[in-house]
């Protein structure tokens, strides 16, 4: 996915309001920029970082600038808007360029299933289990090299894990994917200690007969591509090895 404007650089002058940063753009000027990130950021919204923007000439947004990276100024980046893991992964299943998920040649974007939730992506083929994927945008990392999930209490995903529980005892195939928007990581796990209820989740959901996999991510002011699937092990207790 390459990003449709060109971004800009700006230093993080605060983030506000959960969807709301200023920042100062390389000229001086200040602006407002929209942060779609629900998250609790952390370590991700301190004063001074550098970020990257993304302008646009949109008459019906309020916000000329939406906030899309953190640069870490050593070669790493950050995606910090957690729409965008749902599109590059989309174009990546459509290529069938997930191993794991290759098989499947229908992909469906936000289908109703459950109690009033709505699938990330529904997967289906010839001869094949639907196969019913949520995924998580994870950009928490409190140890170099580490990256973990959740990054604050998720009674949202919490939903999605009994939801994806209850597909797997109907038979069908229940995917929760990590998409690592960190190239500074090479493993990540649960943050436990965020959550407690998420992880307990996690639990019943595995029990059940959900997979658990991770994805990677190329990431520069360009744009951001997922790497291949990871192999997951256990991720209540071991760490996830996400490939790129």
């Amino acid at each position: 996915m390459r990003f449709q404007t060109p971004l800009v650089p700006a230093r993080l002058i605060r983030r506000y309001k959960r969807f709301l940063a200023d920042v100062r753009l390389e000229d001086g000027t200040e602006v407002t920029v929209h942060c779609a990130n629900p998250g609790s950021m952390m370590g991700l919204a301190e004063p001074g970082m550098l970020v990257w923007v993304e302008p646009n000439d949109d008459p019906r947004k309020k916000l000329k600038y939406g906030w899309r990276l953190v640069d870490h100024e050593n070669g790493h980046f950050t995606g910090v808007d957690t729409s965008v893991p749902n599109r590059v992964l989309r174009e990546a299943l459509v290529a069938r360029a997930v191993p794991a998920l290759a098989a499947y040649d229908v992909v469906r974007p936000e289908v109703k299933y459950g109690t009033g939730s709505r699938v990330d992506f529904l997967l289906q083929g010839a001869g094949l289990p639907d196969a019913y994927v949520e995924v998580k945008a994870v950009t928490l990392s409190r140890r170099a090299g580490l990256a973990e999930f959740p990054d604050s209490v998720t009674a949202r995903g919490l939903r999605h894990l009994h939801e994806l529980a209850a597909m797997a005892r109907a038979g069908h195939r229940a995917v929760l994917l990590f998409v690592v928007q960190r190239t500074d990581c090479a493993q990540v796990r649960l943050a436990a200690d965020m959550d407690p209820a998420y992880a307990a989740g996690m639990e019943t959901a595995l029990a059940a007969g959900v997979e658990v996999m991770a994805l990677g991510c190329r990431i520069s002011p360009e744009g951001i591509t997922v790497g291949d699937a990871a192999d997951v092990g256990a991720i209540t207790g071991a760490a996830v090895a996400p490939t790129r």
